[in-house]
Formats: structure tokens, sequence, C-alpha cells
């Protein structure tokens, strides 16, 4: 039990090294929370600075998630990789270091889920894909995977903690993406422009 808490602990605590701050800071010195969104995430960082820098981030945050579900894994089974999957990203989400205020979540449960439930994981990348394509709306994007994600899961037989983690992902990201969804409804979401650096 102590073994699991602890794991818990750090899986949040990785999460919530904030990837955007600090490449952002330290390679362009830019603190990516002033500027475009405010959202310290890959997708700020494409619109602010570019396709470099946020591959960067987007790559650095879907290692917290790969790596640490990928550890827990190792260290205590499917359990412990799941609930290093949903700590992970709440620590990216809520960050101990930043006010309690983070990303959405997006790459860094790409990882976990990678790790969890691969053909899952590949599917919903190429669906994020193909709906940002036609939309060029990667908030649209990533809340159809967050929807299908639990669906998924339930349709390829995983076992019902799967299933109880996938919805607890899906949720937070859709809660996540709650003034997103508002403003697509409203038909007032900014679409995806690559700003070039």
């Amino acid at each position: 039990m102590l073994k699991t808490i602890i794991f818990i602990v750090v899986s949040y605590l990785v999460g919530s090294v904030s990837s955007a701050s600090v490449i952002c800071n330290k390679f362009y010195s830019t603190d990516i929370r002033r500027y475009g969104s405010g959202n310290p995430g890959s997708t700020n960082v494409l619109r602010v600075l570019g396709p470099k820098p946020a591959a960067m981030v987007f790559a650095a945050d879907f290692a917290k998630g790969f790596v640490m579900v990928l550890l827990g894994k190792l260290v205590g089974g499917e359990s412990l990789a799941l609930l290093s999957a949903i700590a992970v990203v709440i620590g990216h989400d809520w960050s101990i270091f930043l006010g309690f205020k983070g990303g959405k979540g997006i790459a860094t449960s790409f990882g976990a889920i990678l790790v969890l439930t691969p053909k899952v994981a590949l599917i919903l990348f190429v669906i994020g894909i193909v709906v940002i394509a036609l939309s060029r709306y990667v908030s649209l994007g990533s809340v159809t995977a967050a929807v299908l994600y639990p669906i998924l899961v339930t349709a390829f037989d995983y076992p019902l903690n799967y299933i109880m983690t996938g919805l607890v992902l899906g949720l937070i990201a859709i809660y996540r993406h709650k003034e997103n969804i508002k403003r697509l409804m409203a038909g007032k979401e900014n679409k995806l422009v690559l700003k070039k650096r």
C-alpha cells in the first residue's frame, strides 16, 4: 500500500512539471502563459511560437504519461499503471508548481493510454488527426478522442477497471475543454493556424 501511495504521488509530481513552461522559458525566453490562450500546452505553443517548440512540448508531455504508466506497470502491475495514468494527467492539468493550474492533458493522456491500450490509442490518434485536418479545430479532435476512448475500451472488451479509468480520463479531458466546447457550439473557437518562427 505504501509503495502504491508513493508511486501515485510521484506520478502526480512528474505530471506537474510543465513541459511548456520549462521549454519556452529556457529555449525561447517566453512565459507561454502570458501569450495566446495562456494555456501551457502544445497547441498554444504552436500558435505562439511555431511547430518546433510545439513538437518539443508535445513529446515531453507525451513522455510523462508514457514513462510513468510504463513504470507503474513494471513496479505494481496493471492496477498501479491505471492509477498512475490518472495521477500523471491530474498533475499535468492541475500542477502543484503552477498554483494548481495547467494544460489540458491530451498529450500526457495519449502517452498513458498508449501503454494501457495501444490499439485503442492508435485508433484515437488517427481519428483525432483526421478530425483536426478536416475541421482545423484541435479542440474538436481532442474532445472527440476523449468521448470515444471509454467507448472503444468497452468495445475492445477490456476489464472493468480499464473502462473506469478510460471514463475518468475522458471526463477530465472534456472538463478541461469546457470553454472550448462552448466556443465550438457558438462558432467562436479559433481554428488552427500555423505560425512560422
